[in-house]
Parts: C-alpha cells; sequence; structure tokens
C-alpha cells in the first residue's frame, strides 16, 4: 500500500487518561500537541509536549523517539517544530526549542540540540548537519 492510500482516512489519535494512544505511543500534556494531517509516530515514542510540540503535514517520527519541550534534567524549555515532511530516525531524542526544518531527515539513534535546517541530513550526537538534500 502506497502513501497516497496510506493516510487517506488519516484522524488525529486519542489518548487515554495516562497519555497513551492505541499505537502505543504517549504524550504528557497532549492538549499543547498539534498534529497536522497525515503526520505518523512510532510506537513507544514519547512526547513531553508542556510547552508546545508541533509536528507538520506528512512529517514522521520513528519509533522509541523522545521529544522534550522540557527537559527536567536541565531546566531547559521551548516549543519543539517538526517542519512538513521531516523524517526522525528510529531511538532520536529531541531537545527543547529545536526545529527541524522541511524535508530534512534525522538519522536514527541522534540527539538533537540545535535546529536543523530544510533540506539537509544530519545525524551524530550532537546531531550534525551531513549533507544537503
Amino acid at each position: 500500500m502506497g502513501d497516497e492510500t496510506r493516510f487517506k482516512n488519516w484522524k488525529p489519535p486519542e489518548f487515554d487518561e495516562k497519555g497513551m494512544t492505541r499505537w502505543n505511543w504517549a504524550c504528557q500534556h497532549n492538549e499543547n500537541l498539534k498534529l497536522e494531517e497525515q503526520t505518523d509516530v512510532g510506537m513507544f515514542t514519547y512526547i513531553n509536549a508542556k510547552y508546545g510540540v508541533e509536528i507538520q503535514k506528512n512529517a514522521q517520527v520513528g519509533s522509541h523517539c523522545s521529544i522534550y519541550s522540557w527537559s527536567t534534567i536541565d531546566g531547559k524549555k521551548g516549543k519543539v517544530t517538526i517542519k512538513q515532511n521531516a523524517r526522525i530516525g528510529s531511538h532520536t531524542t529531541i531537545m527543547p526549542g529545536v526545529t527541524i526544518g522541511e524535508n530534512s531527515i534525522i538519522g536514527a539513534h541522534s540527539f538533537v540540540n540545535k535546529n536543523v535546517p530544510p533540506n539537509v541530513v544530519a545525524y551524530g550526537v550532537p546531531a550534525k548537519i551531513i549533507k544537503k538534500i
């Protein structure tokens, strides 16, 4: 099944009292989560949206990712934005205040603590831009 039919009947997720979806990903403060159409969040991903998380149209987040708008370890806070058509590899951590640019790809197992511009491939710990696409 291609992408044109995969999201034909896309609907935003519903959260239970613990912030879980039926696809086994969780969001604390889900009232501050903005998911645009045709987004995809992988199983076992954790989102802390206390200060806002926006995932724009056609963006995909792999499984086992962590997206933090608030870090209790260092006190940082700020909205996280994943722009249209961006792809986030599995097991990636995105820290508060970060924007991932349109069409950008973040490699698996990355730690993203700075903004990533549009149309690039970035990966690593911390994530670094590897090439333009």
